[in-house]
């Protein structure tokens, strides 16, 4: 009887702990969405524009062929993405490729534009102007939305997971013949 007392109480401990855990983890995580103003909607419309022109940029319909046709990075993984530092080749290669390199254009270019980014029609990271914070990201919602063939725009104010610059996400589907084969995103800067 004094072994099944112990056991309860160990349980329950661990048990205590865990919903600690989680707790504290969901309190620390949550992020402070600011409502999005007329003046920012105004801007955030036209950087769309720009998107959906960026989408049906002849370098980005290569680049996403491109890594549909290879399958993404072989063996890459959000965990493995993120033990790489910014200076890594691998990262380096997505920057420093001919569709990297554009998306580093088309950010300066774009005023209030802070990072520009294209996946693959699964979510797989082709191209950025910075490192981002996933490789795959088919599961958020500026990837998700846009794989649906819709540009997508964030409902309110957050930092962008990659710079953490108060922004507004955006995304515009890549297109090959009215099919979906990706996607460009970007972060509109709040601040400017």
């Amino acid at each position: 009887m004094k072994v099944k007392t112990v056991l309860i109480k160990r349980s329950t401990i661990v048990s205590a702990l865990l919903v600690g855990a989680v707790i504290a983890f969901s309190s620390a995580s949550t992020v402070r969405a600011d409502p999005i103003t007329p003046e920012l909607q105004a801007k955030v419309d036209k950087a769309k524009k720009k998107l959906g022109e960026w989408a049906s940029s002849a370098v980005a319909v290569a680049a996403a062929k491109e890594s549909n046709a290879k399958g993404g990075i072989a063996g890459m993984t959000n965990a493995k993405w993120d033990e790489l530092n910014e200076n890594d080749p691998i990262v380096k290669g997505m920057q420093n490729s001919a569709a990297g390199k554009q998306c580093k254009k088309w950010e300066d270019e774009a005023a209030g534009v802070n990072k520009v980014t294209i996946f693959d029609e699964k979510g797989n990271l082709v191209a950025s102007s910075t490192k981002t914070l996933l490789y795959n990201a088919a599961n958020r919602p500026a990837i998700a939305g846009a794989l649906k063939g819709n540009v997508w725009q964030a409902p309110d104010v957050k930092p962008d997971p990659s710079t953490q610059k108060k922004s507004v996400n955006i995304s515009a589907p890549i297109k090959d013949g009215g099919k979906v084969i990706g996607l460009i995103n970007a972060a509109v800067d709040a601040q400017q």
